[in-house]
């Protein structure tokens, strides 16, 4: 596809020679006319700019002011055969994303005045639009055919940025997608027409820079851009427009969004610096293409660096200033000319003498090879091709001292060498904190041959002077070129492998924190049990908490197992346990944890709690100590002591997971690696994107949700879940999704993003109406917008107060118990039809089997066919029809690792073998709990693919927090207490 055109540039203010930024100044894309063309440069503004189109001029259509409205046929103002055919796409029916989504046939004078309505609520930043934008959104359909799902349809409808332009790509993808698990044919685009346009814009085209970096298809890259500029969610993405991602996960996604962020990042940068080097009057044409070439912030460094303000100039920029760049010039192109002497100025500091004329030469060539493009292109693929180490030693100490136990922690470090191409992510990360902490040093080995070979390539090609050149110029060449990769060359490099392989590995250990929380947020519940908490100690006693199936705190204790009163103490603990009929017993992890353990394995094997069959599990505390004094547990849980709190956390971590561990900065959950030493925003964004994918797939009762789940929803934020709360301590429970859409602040956006992961429970509902007397003026007395059934009033939603539909009743909708999105009710009630089902028997065996029996007559691809929708979508509408109500993914993980016995570290013996449960998954290996109060690593070279499970290997998972595993002891290391396993198996 093609990059786009630069917008502007300007006159050389400064002597600067063109080729000295030659290696920037390609233009990706600029065209040789707009080269020619120097006129002011002023920063991009926020200005919507007309379209290039090959049409004549009298095609184009009028800008029409915002606050009118236009009918369908106003709009159209192209003509000829263009108009026709436009006029007879608007004529379809057309589903939009964004409005009430449950009516699928919209004539052209609704969907123009539905978008107009949508952008006329949006942010103030929002911008005027040519009619045909809008008209565009509804009428452009890929390849001149309709795309009847409603999840493919175009969204432009709630952008927020209008300055971005719908697009279309008419090539097949380059690459195949390296997260792909299921080729899709055609791509999914779009109903737009034209290339994506930057806020800020460069001379490379961010869609082309983002496929090759992040190896995905042009179009899905496109595709998801589009959808992050209208403020869609990863999880609403990865749910409901699978067609247009092709398919790809939550963690690709991620990653994607990270990279174009990045990209943006540096586009942004390189305008600031070309407006404060314009103020400076130091702008050129050559400076210009080279900042707007810039694709990182390394690059953009090595270009600006001789700008900044307060700079004291280069050594190069020093000696043009003393006239010796005619001199550099006339070495290259003829020699023969060149008199040095000529130069000689005795009053001049700088030209006194020839050595100095010789070094200001020396130093302008050198600047000139070391900004040269070939020049830097040829040192890069000789790097490429050869052997290039970084090296790490300890450092000599200087008068601050470091504690000797730091040293000791990079043992492995002091003498350390590694091919750059090898190395793996953990050890860049420990490399670069020992370097922090001035235990080690670190440097990046470029051997002699690369310099010498780099040398004569220069000398023989790029940089041979046209004609015979004296020996003492040449001498003055060959200086110039080992000063240049001194001082210049190899410098850079260095800062670029460095911070490639830093940026490498902070991307990786972020993703694997991402992984590993998102399986232990997903880690099964427990539900229907009575738990004991306890939360160990010594001198302050044993924290207890007892807390009733539903979550509710029965009972608080304190108890001083380890201070010589612990047969006494059992007594308090049987009675409560027999009082409570609780027979589990959650212990947390942390101080006194062994002992506890010991403790009530002793009791349970002397059959101490009889007649009840008490069983303990061991878990994580991690964070339960910071969440027990905030303001968040405090309002949870008034009066309570700070250390009871954790008692309560620690049981409910086991009884649901997520709901708990939300209330958690995730940062503290502890199952990252150097997680301190990564950029904390991108480990935040990262890390409560994960866990709002996990909230929103799970989904959550509206009803009875606590606050705190509710904001990790996608499309919520903590002002909205605080307004649904009010709402339904104001009016009543939730009816049907559609009453969210009278919660205050509670837009068409957020609703589309949020509707599809609330759940509304039918039984509670049905319990609730059953207390509300028939009269129809007693249901209408709560706030709805339209009956909660598949027929939906079609509205302006993004105003306060919206038109109700008079003598609307309300009803509750047994689909909104599922995670079908209510866009996709109508197709999922053409669906029931279809196979002759009912809404009654959502969830039951009844409606798999007539699922079945339709799909054995004609697959899926048919059925959706006849449905007008994409196989993505209705899989999801069979999903929802076909799951039990209450249906929990999470059942498909694993539990807690219930034990009565206790082994000892004394106990093990090598090859003995052991089942455990994973506690945190790094990139050099796997920690596992097998019960001796200290986990043993398997080495990531023993976790290979053939010893994951099918289902594993299904959810793309591999081993994390919570997975149950069967190893072998390979090695025990008593004095150090460390233990190595293999895995056998995954349980």
């Amino acid at each position: 596809m093609s990059s786009l055109p630069r917008r502007a540039k300007i006159q050389a203010q400064t002597a600067v020679s063109k080729d000295e930024f030659s290696y920037f100044s390609e233009p990706s894309s600029a065209s040789e006319e707009d080269d020619k063309e120097d006129t002011a440069w002023e920063p991009q503004k926020k200005v919507p700019r007309a379209r290039k189109q090959p049409a004549p001029k009298e095609s184009k259509p009028k800008r029409v002011p915002r606050g009118k409205k236009n009918s369908g046929n106003s709009a159209l103002s192209s003509g000829g055969s263009e108009g026709v055919a436009v006029k007879e796409e608007l004529n379809r029916s057309i589903a939009i994303a964004d409005v009430d989504l449950e009516e699928n046939i919209l004539d052209t004078a609704q969907t123009l005045k539905t978008a107009k309505t949508k952008r006329k609520n949006s942010t103030q930043r929002t911008k005027k639009l040519k009619v045909d934008e809008e008209t565009s959104k509804v009428s452009d359909l890929v390849d001149g055919t309709e795309i009847p799902s409603t999840s493919t349809m175009g969204e432009g409808v709630c952008k927020k940025e209008e300055n971005e332009d719908d697009f279309t790509f008419g090539q097949s993808p380059l690459k195949r997608m390296k997260t792909e698990t299921c080729p899709q044919g055609q791509p999914v685009k779009f109903p737009a027409s034209n290339a994506i346009k930057e806020e800020v814009e460069m001379n490379w085209d961010i869609v082309q820079v983002l496929s090759e970096r992040t190896n995905i298809e042009l179009w899905v890259c496109a595709n998801i851009i589009r959808l992050f500029n209208d403020d869609n969610t990863i999880p609403f993405i990865v749910r409901y427009r699978k067609e247009l991602i092709n398919n790809l996960d939550a963690d690709s996604l991620r990653e994607v969004r990270q990279t174009l962020e990045e990209l943006r990042a540096v586009a942004k940068k390189v305008h600031s610096t070309i407006q404060k080097i314009k103020k400076e009057g130091k702008m050129s044409e050559c400076l210009l293409k080279a900042l707007l070439n810039c694709k990182s912030f390394e690059e953009l460094e090595h270009v600006s660096a001789p700008y900044k303000t307060g700079s004291k100039g280069t050594k190069a920029q020093r000696a043009k200033q003393l006239g010796l760049e005619t001199a550099a010039w006339t070495l290259l192109e003829n020699p023969g000319k060149l008199n040095l002497l000529s130069y000689i100025r005795p009053d001049v500091k700088g030209l006194s003498a020839l050595q100095d004329i010789e070094t200001g030469v020396q130093h302008i060539l050198a600047d000139m090879i070391a900004k040269d493009k070939d020049t830097l292109d040829f040192i890069r693929k000789l790097c490429q091709n050869r052997y290039i180490c970084i090296q790490s030693s300890l450092a000599k100490v200087s008068s601050k001292k470091v504690n000797e136990k730091d040293v000791d922690k990079f043992q492995l470090y002091q003498n350390f060498s590694c091919n750059i191409r090898n190395i793996q992510h953990h050890q860049i990360l420990a490399i670069n904190r020992g370097e922090n902490l001035k235990i080690l040093t670190v440097k990046v080995n470029i051997s002699d041959g690369i310099k010498n070979e780099f040398c004569r390539w220069c000398v023989q090609n790029r940089w041979r002077p046209h004609g015979f050149a004296r020996p003492e110029l040449m001498k003055i060449l060959h200086n110039s070129l080992d000063d240049s990769f001194k001082r210049l060359i190899y410098p850079l490099l260095c800062r670029q492998f460095r911070a490639k392989l830093t940026s490498d590995a902070e991307k990786e250990s972020v993703m694997m924190f991402g992984r590993n929380l998102r399986q232990l947020l997903l880690t099964s519940p427990v539900p229907g049990r009575t738990l004991m908490g306890v939360d160990p100690g010594y001198k302050h006693g044993c924290k207890l908490a007892i807390i009733s199936p539903t979550s509710q705190i029965l009972h608080t204790d304190v108890v001083y197992l380890h201070c010589g009163q612990g047969f006494r103490e059992a007594e308090k603990i049987k009675k409560l346990l027999l009082n409570f009929n609780c027979s589990t017993v959650v212990i947390g992890n942390g101080t006194a944890c062994r002992e506890t353990e010991a403790y009530f394995a002793d009791l349970i094997m002397k059959n101490y709690f009889a007649p009840l069959d008490v069983v303990y599990c061991i878990v994580s505390e991690a964070g339960a100590s910071i969440y027990s004094v905030s303001p968040e547990a405090n309002k949870e849980m008034p009066g309570l002591d700070p250390n009871l709190r954790s008692a309560v956390s620690i049981a409910r971590r086991v009884q649901d997971p997520l709901a708990e561990l939300v209330k958690i900065e995730p940062k503290h959950i502890g199952v990252g690696m150097y997680q301190h030493d990564v950029s904390q925003t991108l480990l935040k964004a990262t890390l409560d994107s994960v866990v709002e994918e996990c909230v929103s797939f799970v989904g959550v009762d509206i009803n009875i949700c606590s606050e705190v789940l509710l904001r990790h929803i996608a499309g919520l934020n903590a002002n909205r879940a605080k307004n649904i709360i009010e709402w339904r301590e104001k009016n009543g429970p939730f009816i049907n999704r559609e009453q969210l859409k009278k919660v205050k602040g509670l837009g068409p956006k957020s609703f589309q993003q949020c509707a599809g992961f609330i759940r509304i429970n039918q039984d509670y509902i049905r319990t609730f109406c059953s207390q509300q007397t028939e009269s129809s003026s007693q249901i209408q007395g709560v706030a709805v917008t339209s009956s909660a059934g598949v027929e939906v009033t079609n509205e302006k939603q993004g105003k306060k107060k919206s038109k109700t539909t008079v003598g609307a009743i309300l009803k509750p909708n047994p689909l909104d118990q599922t995670c079908i999105h209510p866009e996709s009710y109508d197709i999922a009630m053409r669906f029931l039809s279809f196979i002759g089902g009912t809404l009654c028997e959502i969830g039951k065996p009844k409606m798999q089997q007539k699922i079945n029996s339709s799909l054995e007559k004609e697959g899926i691809e048919k059925a959706a066919e006849r449905l007008e929708t994409t196989v993505h979508t209705l899989q999801v509408i069979i999903d929802g029809l076909s799951q039990p109500e209450s249906f929990d993914f999470r059942t498909d993980f694993d539990k807690p690792d219930f034990k009565r016995s206790i082994v000892c570290l004394e106990d093990l013996q090598v090859g003995t073998i052991l089942t455990g449960k994973v506690e945190n998954a790094t990139l050099f290996g796997i920690f596992v709990d097998i019960g001796v109060g200290r986990s043993g690593l398997i080495p990531i070279r023993n976790v290979t693919e053939a010893k994951l499970s099918k289902t594993k290997k299904r959810r793309s998972l591999g081993l994390g927090p919570g997975e149950r595993v069967e190893v072998r002891v390979l090695n025990i290391d008593v004095p150090r207490s460390r233990i190595t396993l293999d895995l056998i198996r995954v349980l």
